[in-house]
């Protein structure tokens, strides 16, 4: 029996929510897609299926957001929190294609829910998907499958060939065999390298082997090499990531969202010297949690507690993994293998610090602590209500923003004036996000560009 060879107008390449959005869009155009996971069936969607949310602009109240969210308040939050690292027409084209995306999204069977209040203040800023990131990759499949969409798992493409700046034709192992493919256009969605532990361990040296990778193990960062290969311009740092706090008792791999611990405001963080080592109360959570991972990954041994007391015991998402209880600061610290006295001195200087103030963790409080250092510049309260409860943190790695740089038609920077070669999601999010993260960006990204990445290599298969 001869070596398989696909065929189809446009080939997308990865398996998520921005694959899947070209996948649609480019069958709304008429012509044939293939999607190629190289994930099986059972683990597709990549990240996506741990979602929760999209960060959308509206400029009034909507059926799940409160309020109003206006451009340049979004764009702001992301000026912050990349520092400036991000290019602003890619930027403003995400931000003001955002409420288009939720009323395509629910064109295919993608449905919605009001947001969760409480700790997470995401009411007015973020859509939450009902049934989560599954639910929403289960829509999508769903749709691909009665559209013709011909999606073909246990792939991975393993070679390109780009000539003159044209995708012809490539390789891919499919369940284990050679085979070739062909297309007259090629969208790139296979996300970042953070399951590539060899790669991590390049950029980050030891410290990568203490990671857990949030997402699915199957986003190794192969295309992006290949991409690069063949010339593709680069965007991002190979170091910066979106990378939180996690339990670390989680998983090595596939642990998702529910690893994540959104306790780290109430209390306190310390090292294994248990000291404190950042202000804990910067920011709103959804601003700033996604700091914490880079955060523990350069302490010793890539590795933090979160320390707090039964006042705040109710106020944070459920952990999936219970806290460390204990009677006193000194049983906390014997049962954390932390030195007991250095944390009751860190316990005792901190409370020492507090001033007075009306705790509200829903928005940014006076509670802060004075002549501390690291300041806790909100929601500061005295750790001193037993029982004590501790929880190990990790950094948990949910994707990484080096990538292949594009425009605004999604085209793939480098390969020449006018490629057939277009990247969305993870792979081109670097172009967005340089530094930093805003919750349920990521999604709002991905639905974007997977829908002008779609559109434009639809048009380019027809010429």
């Amino acid at each position: 029996m001869g070596e398989q060879t696909i065929e189809a107008d446009v080939v997308v390449v990865g398996g998520g929510n921005a694959a899947l959005c070209a996948a649609l869009v480019a069958r709304e155009s008429g012509v044939s897609v293939t999607v190629l996971e190289s994930a099986p069936v059972e683990y597709r969607g990549g990240n996506s299926r741990h979602t929760r949310n999209m960060r959308c602009m509206h400029e009034t109240p909507t059926n799940v957001l409160t309020d109003a969210y206006i451009e340049d308040e979004y764009f702001s939050d992301l000026l912050r929190v990349t520092e400036g690292n991000t290019a602003e027409n890619l930027a403003r084209l995400v931000i003001r294609d955002s409420p288009q995306a939720i009323q395509w999204m629910k064109s295919y069977g993608v449905r919605f829910q009001p947001s969760l209040e409480g700790t997470l203040h995401l009411s007015r800023t973020n859509a939450f998907f009902l049934g989560g990131g599954k639910a929403l990759m289960n829509a999508y499949y769903a749709a691909a499958h009665q559209r013709g969409i011909r999606v073909l798992y246990n792939a991975e493409v393993t070679e390109l060939h780009i000539r003159d700046g044209k995708f012809k034709s490539g390789r891919l192992l499919l369940n284990g065999q050679p085979a070739e493919f062909r297309a007259k256009a090629l969208v790139a969605a296979s996300g970042g390298f953070e399951s590539n532990l060899e790669w991590l361990e390049e950029v980050w040296g030891e410290a990568a082997r203490n990671f857990i990778i949030r997402g699915t193990p199957y986003n190794k960062g192969k295309l992006i090499k290949l991409l690069m290969g063949q010339g593709a311009e680069s965007v991002g740092d190979p170091k910066q990531c979106h990378a939180v706090a996690v339990d670390g008792r989680a998983p090595k791999f596939d642990g998702g969202i529910v690893t994540r611990l959104d306790c780290l405001p109430l209390g306190i963080v310390v090292n294994k010297r248990a000291e404190r080592f950042y202000d804990e109360g910067q920011d709103l959570w959804p601003k700033r949690y996604a700091i914490w991972g880079r955060l523990v990954a350069e302490q010793a041994d890539q590795i933090a507690w979160s320390i707090i007391d039964s006042k705040v015991m109710g106020r944070f998402m459920p952990s999936v993994f219970p806290p460390i209880p204990a009677a006193s600061i000194r049983d906390l610290a014997l049962a954390l293998a932390l030195p007991a006295q250095d944390l009751e001195a860190t316990v005792r200087e901190f409370n020492l610090a507090v001033r007075p103030g009306r705790f509200d963790h829903q928005i940014l409080d006076d509670c802060r602590t004075e002549g501390l250092n690291p300041p806790k510049s909100h929601w500061a309260q005295a750790i001193d209500l037993a029982p004590f409860y501790g929880y190990p943190l990790r950094p948990g790695i949910t994707f990484t923003y080096l990538g292949v740089k594009v425009n605004e038609r999604a085209e793939v920077q480098g390969l020449g004036s006018r490629t057939n070669v277009f990247a969305a999601g993870e792979i081109m999010a670097g172009n967005v996000v340089g530094k930093g993260y805003l919750a349920g960006l990521g999604m709002t990204i991905g639905v974007v560009f997977g829908r002008i990445a779609g559109r434009e290599a639809a048009r380019a298969a027809a010429q």
